[in-house]
C-alpha cells in the first residue's frame, strides 16, 4: 500500500529567463564608445565602420559617434545573393 497520494507531474511549469535582446541605439542617436548597440541571435545585422561583433553576436560602438544603418548585398555560398542590414557609427 502506497504512503503517499499520487502526485501529477507537471512538465511546463518553468520558464527561462528573459535575454533583453533587440535594437538598444537607433539611427541618428549617439553612442560612446563600447555601448551596445544591438543584442542578437546569430549576423541578422551586420557591423559596419567603427562597429564591433561580439562572441555572441552583439554589436557594440568601437568610437564615440552617431548611429547609421544602411544594407550590403552578400553572396552566398551557394551563389544566392542576399541584403543584409548594416549599422555603422559615424565620427565627427
Amino acid at each position: 500500500m502506497a504512503h503517499r497520494k499520487a502526485g501529477g507531474s507537471a512538465k511546463n511549469l518553468t520558464d527561462s529567463n528573459p535575454k533583453y535582446l533587440g535594437t538598444k541605439l537607433y539611427a541618428g542617436e549617439v553612442a560612446k564608445a563600447g555601448s551596445i548597440i544591438i543584442r542578437q541571435r546569430g549576423t541578422k545585422i551586420l557591423p559596419g565602420n567603427n562597429v564591433g561583433m561580439g562572441k555572441d553576436h552583439t554589436l557594440f560602438a568601437l568610437k564615440p559617434g552617431t548611429i547609421k544603418f544602411g544594407s550590403k548585398r552578400k553572396t552566398n555560398f551557394n551563389r544566392t545573393s542576399s541584403v543584409k542590414k548594416v549599422v555603422h557609427v559615424v565620427t565627427k
